[in-house]
């Protein structure tokens, strides 16, 4: 995978090592044989190699085409097909099949289906994971369900054991980076499921042009409102359609932010660049439980 934007080379610590082992086929066929998507692919996310052959995946539900379109994703937009209704029971057998103490659950954005917005598949699909594998811990990260309470009610009575919510980028360039969402919503949701008591969690991209101090003022923001976990990488560009990359944070200054993250009472702070939403999940759950 090579940097889209030609002004400026992708650094040397952003190699990625492809490794198609055993293990990795196997995470895949048991994916494709419940006939369930993942952000792993869809979202061409980097850590797939090492994430499939630790036997973890983040399933993607309702679907692979979204109703949004923002500049930093390459998941297909567009108007979705009908969802369906036994996708909850086939994630549950993936699952269990795939034998995971944790598992983190994902979705398109499903603006169409107004009053809902796919809250219910949601709610579905953690209910029947808790009942057909006792013991899982479940992650979800969700979209905004347009800060629609009845759907966000459905989701947390389900009670998930982290809810998580990405505010992507620093409010500056929000609009620019994602046109359909709403960077103030975005902390409405967060707000609203640390006051019904989760474990609650986000995470950003640094490199589509915000600068160190807004980093840092969004931290302080996102840490005020009592969320727990928090997740920093860097942004890379999936395809000539998306968002350039602006610049490459180096390692040493995800440590900074890492540092800041656990002065502002973070209790997991994930910095690096090539964290991502459910990276290394399954030991987060752990050191926030230590």
């Amino acid at each position: 995978m090579s940097d889209l934007n030609t002004n400026i080379r992708r650094p040397d610590w952003l190699k990625i090592k492809l490794d198609t082992s055993e293990a990795f086929q196997a995470t895949k066929e048991i994916i494709n044989s419940k006939m369930l998507n993942t952000v792993c692919v869809e979202a061409r996310c980097p850590n797939i190699y090492e994430c499939w052959n630790r036997k973890t995946a983040t399933i993607m539900i309702l679907g692979d085409v979204c109703t949004r379109a923002c500049g930093f994703c390459s998941v297909k937009t567009g108007k979705p097909p009908t969802y369906d209704t036994m996708e909850p029971i086939r994630v549950s057998q993936a699952v269990k099949k795939m034998e995971l103490k944790h598992v983190v659950v994902t979705s398109v954005d499903r603006d169409d289906l107004r009053n809902d917005y796919g809250a219910s598949i949601w709610a579905d699909t953690i209910n029947q994971i808790h009942l057909s594998v006792p013991g899982c811990s479940v992650e979800v990260l969700t979209p905004d369900f347009k800060a629609h309470i009845p759907s966000l009610e459905k989701v947390f009575n389900a009670k998930p054991e982290i809810f998580s919510h990405n505010v992507e980028c620093v409010k500056r360039i929000s609009k620019s980076v994602r046109k359909q969402s709403n960077w103030d919503r975005t902390l409405e949701v967060l707000k609203m499921s640390v006051d019904f008591g989760l474990l609650t969690k986000t995470g950003m991209m640094v490199g589509l042009g915000e600068t160190d101090e807004e980093v840092f003022e969004t931290m302080e923001e996102v840490a005020s409102i009592g969320v727990k976990i928090f997740n920093i990488g860097q942004y890379l560009q999936p395809s000539k359609n998306n968002l350039t990359v602006k610049r490459f944070v180096h390692p040493d200054q995800f440590k900074v932010y890492k540092q800041f993250g656990y002065e502002l009472g973070f209790k997991v702070v994930e910095s690096a660049p090539l964290v991502r939403s459910s990276y290394h999940a399954d030991e987060q759950v752990k050191l926030y439980n230590n």
